[in-house]
């Protein structure tokens, strides 16, 4: 295992204890619909990708309002990718955190998303609104807009920066943007159901070099529900906004 492992497993294992520690979980009586997009429950899952293994934790806590449900989920993601012969190496290549906060009585929900790319050394965070429409058929439409920034080491490739070579250290925010886009379910069966959700991305300002992040990404899922605390999912990511093609095949289990 090499230095560079050790340090990004501490990193992870360190915010997921931060997490566990910050809230008080929650145990629904009555299993959430795992194939809502604005569900909360708490979860772990574990996928199998073309860039490695990932692995998901989430809990829900007490929101002290009756209206109200939220939960915190943290990814951690490409790990053992070199061991596998996967596109990458044995470290983790990324790390996601999401706190989701849903209205049940209105069907508006919120969520932070925090996104760090340890290779490219580039990570953003953004804050958008969702909301979930009346079912139409077997189909419902959950709209999302948002805003948010990059944050860059200033290491980082897409920086045009002398600070390799004079020893600095430090972050930057070179760029904003917003976020329109929109998740859907399409219900096949009791048990079975397909996800599209499209995202654009449009830099506000900052960096020319960071406009080649933003872009149309697309997002195909299907899922079966395997009992009403489990499934397994597959996803297909794609898009100008994303380095190449993704693929990731994942267990998700209910508390």
């Amino acid at each position: 295992m090499t230095l560079n492992t050790v340090k990004r497993t501490i990193q992870i294992t360190t915010l997921a204890s931060l997490v566990s520690l910050s809230v008080t979980p929650v145990l629904a009586d009555d299993y959430q619909d795992m194939s809502d997009p604005l569900a909360v429950y708490s979860q772990a899952g574990m996928g199998v990708t073309n860039k490695g293994i990932n692995f998901k934790f989430g809990q829900a806590y007490d929101t002290n309002n009756d209206s109200t449900m939220a939960m915190h989920v943290i990814e951690a993601k490409g790990f053992a990718a070199d061991s596998l012969g996967l596109k990458g190496d044995d470290s983790f290549d990324s790390l996601r955190y999401r706190h989701f906060n849903v209205n049940t009585d209105t069907g508006l929900g919120s969520q932070v998303d925090l996104n760090w790319d340890f290779d490219n050394k580039l990570g953003s965070a953004s804050y958008s609104l969702i909301q979930a429409l009346p079912k139409m058929g077997p189909v419902q439409l959950y709209p999302l807009l948002g805003i948010g920034v990059n944050v860059a080491d200033i290491h980082s490739s897409l920086l045009d920066s002398e600070a390799d070579y004079d020893g600095s250290i430090g972050y930057t925010i070179p760029s904003s943007f917003a976020l329109v886009g929109l998740y859907s379910k399409i219900e096949i069966t009791d048990n079975i159901w397909l996800n599209y959700n499209p995202m654009y991305t449009s830099q506000l300002g900052g960096v020319e070099a960071f406009s080649q992040l933003y872009g149309w990404q697309h997002e195909i899922a299907a899922s079966y529900q395997l009992n009403n605390r489990s499934n397994v999912r597959a996803f297909w990511n794609f898009g100008e906004a994303l380095n190449g093609t993704d693929f990731r095949v994942e267990y998700n289990y209910q508390f």
